[in-house]
Protein backbone atom coordinates (compact mmCIF):
# COMPACT_ATOMS: atom_id res chain seq x y z
CA UNK A 1 0.00 0.00 0.00
CA UNK A 2 1.11 3.73 -0.40
CA UNK A 3 -0.55 6.85 0.60
CA UNK A 4 0.80 10.31 0.90
CA UNK A 5 -0.82 13.53 2.23
CA UNK A 6 0.12 17.45 1.61
CA UNK A 7 1.39 18.41 4.98
CA UNK A 8 1.84 22.01 6.29
CA UNK A 9 4.98 23.03 8.00
CA UNK A 10 4.68 26.13 8.68
CA UNK A 11 3.11 29.64 7.30
CA UNK A 12 5.12 32.58 6.04
CA UNK A 13 4.34 36.17 6.71
CA UNK A 14 1.60 36.19 4.68
CA UNK A 15 -0.12 33.26 5.36
CA UNK A 16 1.09 31.56 2.62
CA UNK A 17 1.41 28.02 3.99
CA UNK A 18 4.76 26.05 3.60
CA UNK A 19 4.15 22.59 2.21
CA UNK A 20 5.77 19.48 1.60
CA UNK A 21 4.50 15.88 0.86
CA UNK A 22 4.85 12.79 3.29
CA UNK A 23 4.31 9.60 2.11
CA UNK A 24 3.76 6.27 3.40
CA UNK A 25 4.77 2.84 1.94
CA UNK A 26 3.90 -0.82 3.56
CA UNK A 27 1.48 -1.84 6.45
CA UNK A 28 1.00 2.13 7.38
CA UNK A 29 -1.15 4.83 6.76
CA UNK A 30 -0.98 8.57 6.30
CA UNK A 31 -4.28 9.42 7.69
CA UNK A 32 -6.48 12.87 8.27
CA UNK A 33 -5.71 13.59 12.68
CA UNK A 34 -6.66 16.36 14.04
CA UNK A 35 -3.61 18.48 13.55
CA UNK A 36 -3.21 17.72 9.92
CA UNK A 37 -1.57 14.15 8.60
CA UNK A 38 -0.32 11.82 10.97
CA UNK A 39 1.36 8.07 10.54
CA UNK A 40 -1.11 5.28 11.82
CA UNK A 41 1.31 1.95 11.84
CA UNK A 42 0.52 -1.57 13.75
CA UNK A 43 2.14 -1.51 16.83
CA UNK A 44 4.13 -4.65 16.26
CA UNK A 45 5.81 -3.59 12.62
CA UNK A 46 8.65 -2.01 11.88
CA UNK A 47 8.96 1.72 10.99
CA UNK A 48 11.61 3.95 9.01
CA UNK A 49 11.61 7.16 8.27
CA UNK A 50 13.76 8.62 5.34
CA UNK A 51 13.83 12.55 4.14
CA UNK A 52 15.99 14.65 2.17
CA UNK A 53 16.34 18.03 1.45
CA UNK A 54 16.97 19.34 4.35
CA UNK A 55 19.27 21.78 2.43
CA UNK A 56 17.80 22.97 -0.60
CA UNK A 57 20.74 22.43 -3.22
CA UNK A 58 21.45 18.68 -1.82
CA UNK A 59 19.03 17.03 -4.54
CA UNK A 60 20.15 13.69 -5.03
CA UNK A 61 18.24 12.32 -1.84
CA UNK A 62 15.16 13.92 -3.16
CA UNK A 63 16.09 11.31 -6.72
CA UNK A 64 16.55 8.59 -4.55
CA UNK A 65 13.42 8.50 -3.28
CA UNK A 66 11.44 8.94 -6.38
CA UNK A 67 13.37 6.12 -7.77
CA UNK A 68 12.40 3.84 -4.58
CA UNK A 69 8.99 4.82 -5.16
CA UNK A 70 9.01 3.80 -8.44
CA UNK A 71 10.04 0.93 -7.19
CA UNK A 72 7.54 0.09 -4.58
CA UNK A 73 4.43 1.09 -6.46
CA UNK A 74 5.56 -0.27 -9.97
CA UNK A 75 5.41 -3.87 -11.64
CA UNK A 76 7.39 -6.64 -9.31
CA UNK A 77 10.46 -7.23 -11.87
CA UNK A 78 13.64 -7.67 -12.85
CA UNK A 79 15.58 -4.39 -11.41
CA UNK A 80 18.21 -5.22 -13.93
CA UNK A 81 21.43 -5.31 -11.65
CA UNK A 82 21.58 -9.01 -10.83
CA UNK A 83 19.57 -8.65 -7.83
CA UNK A 84 16.08 -10.14 -9.07
CA UNK A 85 12.64 -8.71 -8.99
CA UNK A 86 11.96 -5.33 -7.36
CA UNK A 87 10.12 -5.29 -4.11
CA UNK A 88 6.66 -3.70 -3.82
CA UNK A 89 5.08 -1.88 -1.06
CA UNK A 90 3.64 -5.03 -0.97
CA UNK A 91 6.70 -7.03 0.36
CA UNK A 92 7.16 -4.73 3.10
CA UNK A 93 6.77 -6.02 6.64
CA UNK A 94 6.43 -2.75 8.57
CA UNK A 95 6.08 0.66 7.13
CA UNK A 96 8.64 3.25 4.92
CA UNK A 97 7.79 6.85 5.64
CA UNK A 98 9.25 9.15 3.61
CA UNK A 99 9.54 13.21 2.76
CA UNK A 100 11.33 14.05 -0.23
CA UNK A 101 11.78 18.09 0.49
CA UNK A 102 12.46 18.20 3.98
CA UNK A 103 13.10 22.19 3.71
CA UNK A 104 10.88 23.70 0.55
CA UNK A 105 12.53 27.37 1.84
CA UNK A 106 16.00 26.07 0.61
CA UNK A 107 14.83 24.35 -1.97
CA UNK A 108 13.17 26.64 -3.65
CA UNK A 109 16.12 28.75 -3.55
CA UNK A 110 18.99 26.11 -4.21
CA UNK A 111 20.26 27.01 -1.21
CA UNK A 112 21.81 25.52 2.14
CA UNK A 113 20.09 28.62 4.29
CA UNK A 114 17.08 30.78 4.21
CA UNK A 115 18.04 34.00 4.22
CA UNK A 116 17.69 36.42 7.61
CA UNK A 117 14.09 37.98 6.41
CA UNK A 118 12.53 34.46 6.93
CA UNK A 119 14.56 32.75 9.83
CA UNK A 120 17.12 35.06 11.89
CA UNK A 121 17.30 33.21 14.98
CA UNK A 122 17.96 29.57 12.67
CA UNK A 123 18.85 29.65 9.15
CA UNK A 124 20.18 26.18 8.82
CA UNK A 125 17.02 23.70 9.68
CA UNK A 126 19.81 20.94 10.61
CA UNK A 127 20.55 22.72 13.90
CA UNK A 128 17.11 22.73 15.72
CA UNK A 129 15.94 19.54 16.03
CA UNK A 130 13.51 18.64 17.81
CA UNK A 131 12.42 21.36 16.80
CA UNK A 132 10.19 23.94 18.57
CA UNK A 133 5.97 23.97 17.58
CA UNK A 134 6.38 27.67 18.57
CA UNK A 135 9.73 28.92 17.72
CA UNK A 136 10.64 30.29 14.01
CA UNK A 137 9.96 28.93 11.03
CA UNK A 138 12.72 26.16 10.57
CA UNK A 139 11.83 25.41 14.65
CA UNK A 140 8.41 24.78 14.01
CA UNK A 141 9.19 23.36 10.13
CA UNK A 142 11.43 20.49 12.01
CA UNK A 143 8.52 20.03 15.12
CA UNK A 144 6.16 19.02 12.39
CA UNK A 145 8.34 16.63 10.83
CA UNK A 146 9.65 15.51 14.20
CA UNK A 147 5.76 14.01 14.87
CA UNK A 148 6.58 11.31 11.87
CA UNK A 149 10.59 10.43 12.50
CA UNK A 150 10.53 10.55 16.44
CA UNK A 151 8.15 7.50 16.12
CA UNK A 152 10.33 5.76 13.94
CA UNK A 153 12.51 2.61 14.78
CA UNK A 154 15.44 3.94 12.24
CA UNK A 155 16.20 6.97 10.69
CA UNK A 156 18.01 7.48 7.57
CA UNK A 157 18.55 11.90 6.84
CA UNK A 158 19.61 11.44 2.76
CA UNK A 159 22.48 14.64 2.24
CA UNK A 160 24.15 15.52 -0.83
CA UNK A 161 28.28 16.54 -0.57
CA UNK A 162 30.06 18.44 -2.71
CA UNK A 163 31.43 17.10 -6.00
CA UNK A 164 35.01 17.06 -4.47
CA UNK A 165 33.68 15.18 -1.45
CA UNK A 166 34.01 11.17 -0.51
CA UNK A 167 30.15 9.57 -1.07
CA UNK A 168 30.20 8.66 2.91
CA UNK A 169 27.92 7.67 5.99
CA UNK A 170 27.98 9.51 8.74
CA UNK A 171 26.89 7.71 12.43
CA UNK A 172 27.34 8.40 15.95
CA UNK A 173 30.34 6.35 17.29
CA UNK A 174 29.96 4.18 19.77
CA UNK A 175 26.40 3.63 19.20
CA UNK A 176 26.17 0.22 17.63
CA UNK A 177 22.61 0.63 16.54
CA UNK A 178 23.61 3.56 14.46
CA UNK A 179 26.58 1.50 13.33
CA UNK A 180 24.88 -1.43 12.11
CA UNK A 181 22.47 0.81 10.32
CA UNK A 182 25.16 2.45 8.56
CA UNK A 183 26.88 -0.72 7.73
CA UNK A 184 23.60 -1.49 6.14
CA UNK A 185 23.49 1.36 3.84
CA UNK A 186 26.53 0.48 2.55
CA UNK A 187 29.03 2.95 1.06
CA UNK A 188 32.97 2.12 1.28
CA UNK A 189 33.73 5.07 3.64
CA UNK A 190 31.95 5.43 7.47
CA UNK A 191 32.57 8.17 9.46
CA UNK A 192 32.20 8.10 13.19
CA UNK A 193 30.96 11.33 14.39
CA UNK A 194 31.39 11.75 18.47
CA UNK A 195 28.94 14.01 21.17
CA UNK A 196 28.22 14.77 24.24
CA UNK A 197 31.35 14.86 26.40
CA UNK A 198 33.39 12.90 23.78
CA UNK A 199 32.88 15.49 21.42
CA UNK A 200 34.93 18.44 21.01
CA UNK A 201 34.61 22.29 21.03
CA UNK A 202 33.35 22.56 17.86
CA UNK A 203 30.16 20.95 18.59
CA UNK A 204 28.93 23.77 21.02
CA UNK A 205 31.11 26.44 18.49
CA UNK A 206 28.69 25.39 15.15
CA UNK A 207 25.48 24.04 17.04
CA UNK A 208 25.46 20.47 15.71
CA UNK A 209 23.97 19.39 18.69
CA UNK A 210 20.43 20.60 17.27
CA UNK A 211 21.38 18.19 13.88
CA UNK A 212 18.83 15.91 13.09
CA UNK A 213 20.76 12.48 13.11
CA UNK A 214 21.83 14.10 17.09
CA UNK A 215 18.70 14.66 18.14
CA UNK A 216 17.35 11.26 17.06
CA UNK A 217 19.98 9.00 18.20
CA UNK A 218 19.71 10.18 21.98
CA UNK A 219 16.09 9.63 22.11
CA UNK A 220 17.34 5.83 21.01
CA UNK A 221 16.21 6.05 17.31
CA UNK A 222 19.39 4.47 15.22
CA UNK A 223 20.05 7.47 12.45
CA UNK A 224 22.66 7.52 9.66
CA UNK A 225 23.10 10.50 7.38
CA UNK A 226 24.65 9.11 4.19
CA UNK A 227 26.05 12.21 2.42
CA UNK A 228 25.78 11.22 -1.82
CA UNK A 229 28.19 13.27 -3.87
CA UNK A 230 27.23 16.49 -5.71
CA UNK A 231 24.73 18.58 -5.06
CA UNK A 232 22.71 21.09 -7.34
CA UNK A 233 22.32 18.07 -9.71
CA UNK A 234 21.15 14.73 -10.13
CA UNK A 235 23.62 12.66 -10.62
CA UNK A 236 22.75 8.46 -12.00
CA UNK A 237 25.83 7.26 -10.03
CA UNK A 238 24.61 9.03 -6.46
CA UNK A 239 20.88 7.95 -6.99
CA UNK A 240 22.20 4.43 -7.59
CA UNK A 241 24.30 4.32 -4.49
CA UNK A 242 21.31 5.90 -2.69
CA UNK A 243 18.61 3.30 -3.72
CA UNK A 244 20.58 0.95 -2.66
CA UNK A 245 21.78 1.89 0.56
CA UNK A 246 18.27 2.32 1.00
CA UNK A 247 16.70 -1.32 -0.08
CA UNK A 248 20.21 -2.20 2.49
CA UNK A 249 18.57 -0.33 5.16
CA UNK A 250 15.30 -1.89 4.87
CA UNK A 251 16.67 -5.56 4.92
CA UNK A 252 18.09 -4.71 8.09
CA UNK A 253 15.53 -3.19 9.91
CA UNK A 254 13.35 -6.22 8.89
CA UNK A 255 10.99 -4.62 6.57
CA UNK A 256 12.10 -6.65 3.65
CA UNK A 257 13.82 -9.95 3.21
CA UNK A 258 17.12 -10.62 2.94
CA UNK A 259 20.65 -9.70 4.49
CA UNK A 260 22.17 -6.25 3.35
CA UNK A 261 25.18 -6.99 1.34
CA UNK A 262 28.28 -7.98 3.63
CA UNK A 263 30.48 -4.41 4.42
CA UNK A 264 34.33 -4.42 3.83
CA UNK A 265 34.88 -0.25 3.93
CA UNK A 266 36.95 2.20 5.88
CA UNK A 267 35.63 3.99 9.03
CA UNK A 268 37.49 7.06 10.16
CA UNK A 269 36.55 10.13 12.76
CA UNK A 270 34.78 12.76 11.46
CA UNK A 271 35.54 16.57 11.88
CA UNK A 272 38.64 16.29 12.98
CA UNK A 273 41.10 17.04 10.46
CA UNK A 274 41.13 20.06 8.08
CA UNK A 275 43.34 21.77 6.58
CA UNK A 276 43.27 25.02 6.12
CA UNK A 277 44.22 28.31 4.53
CA UNK A 278 46.45 30.36 6.45
CA UNK A 279 46.28 33.18 4.17
CA UNK A 280 43.63 34.39 1.35
CA UNK A 281 44.39 33.57 -2.29
CA UNK A 282 44.16 30.80 -4.94
CA UNK A 283 44.57 27.42 -3.96
CA UNK A 284 46.04 24.74 -6.15
CA UNK A 285 45.80 20.89 -5.03
CA UNK A 286 48.77 18.80 -5.74
CA UNK A 287 47.47 17.44 -9.02
CA UNK A 288 47.82 13.70 -7.65
CA UNK A 289 45.81 14.29 -4.49
CA UNK A 290 42.40 12.50 -5.36
CA UNK A 291 39.32 12.52 -3.18
CA UNK A 292 39.27 9.09 -1.44
CA UNK A 293 43.52 9.17 -1.33
CA UNK A 294 45.48 8.18 1.71
CA UNK A 295 47.71 10.84 3.04
CA UNK A 296 50.26 10.86 5.42
CA UNK A 297 50.90 13.27 8.31
CA UNK A 298 52.97 16.49 6.69
CA UNK A 299 51.81 15.41 3.71
CA UNK A 300 51.73 18.00 0.82
CA UNK A 301 48.16 18.39 -0.53
CA UNK A 302 48.61 21.42 -2.77
CA UNK A 303 49.61 25.48 -2.15
CA UNK A 304 47.74 28.89 -1.94
CA UNK A 305 49.38 31.37 -3.48
CA UNK A 306 49.12 35.27 -4.42
CA UNK A 307 47.37 35.80 -7.38
CA UNK A 308 49.09 39.42 -7.95
CA UNK A 309 52.67 38.95 -6.76
CA UNK A 310 52.48 35.25 -7.40
CA UNK A 311 54.31 34.65 -4.03
CA UNK A 312 53.53 31.03 -2.53
CA UNK A 313 51.63 32.14 0.88
CA UNK A 314 51.15 28.74 1.89
CA UNK A 315 52.61 24.97 1.16
CA UNK A 316 49.36 23.02 2.47
CA UNK A 317 49.87 19.83 4.46
CA UNK A 318 48.03 17.04 6.22
CA UNK A 319 47.66 17.19 10.08
CA UNK A 320 47.41 13.82 10.80
CA UNK A 321 47.54 10.62 8.57
CA UNK A 322 44.21 9.98 7.09
CA UNK A 323 41.89 9.88 4.21
CA UNK A 324 41.48 12.82 1.98
CA UNK A 325 37.42 12.99 2.27
CA UNK A 326 37.24 16.27 0.42
CA UNK A 327 39.27 18.55 -1.35
CA UNK A 328 38.15 21.95 -2.73
CA UNK A 329 38.00 22.27 -6.36
CA UNK A 330 36.84 25.88 -5.94
CA UNK A 331 40.14 27.78 -6.61
CA UNK A 332 39.09 31.09 -4.49
CA UNK A 333 39.87 30.77 -0.93
CA UNK A 334 39.63 32.61 1.69
CA UNK A 335 41.79 33.03 5.10
CA UNK A 336 40.28 29.70 7.69
CA UNK A 337 38.92 28.36 4.56
CA UNK A 338 39.09 24.42 4.41
CA UNK A 339 41.18 23.41 2.01
CA UNK A 340 41.19 19.79 2.64
CA UNK A 341 39.18 17.00 4.90
CA UNK A 342 41.56 14.66 6.28
CA UNK A 343 39.52 11.66 8.06
CA UNK A 344 41.57 9.76 10.18
CA UNK A 345 40.78 5.97 10.32
CA UNK A 346 39.62 3.78 13.48
CA UNK A 347 40.66 0.48 13.95
CA UNK A 348 39.22 -2.27 15.64
CA UNK A 349 35.68 -0.03 15.99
Amino acid sequence: MHTSRSLTLARLPSGVPIRTTVHAYGEGDIVDGDDGPELYAPDDAPVIYAQAAQHGREVNGTAVLRRLHDRLVGEAGDAGDGSGADPTAADLAGTLVTVPVADPLTFDRVSYTTPESLDSRQPNMNRCWPGDPEGSLHDRMAARLWAFASGADAVVDLHTGSPSMATHTVYMRGDEGCRGLAEAFGTDLLLAEAAGDDADTEWDERGFAGKFRVAATREGIPTITPELAHSREVVPAAVETGVAGMIGALRHEGLLDGEPEPWDGVVARNHLGRVTAADSGLFVPDPDLAVGDSVADGERVGEVFDPTTFETLQVARADRDGIAYSVAREATVTAGATLVGVAERIDGE
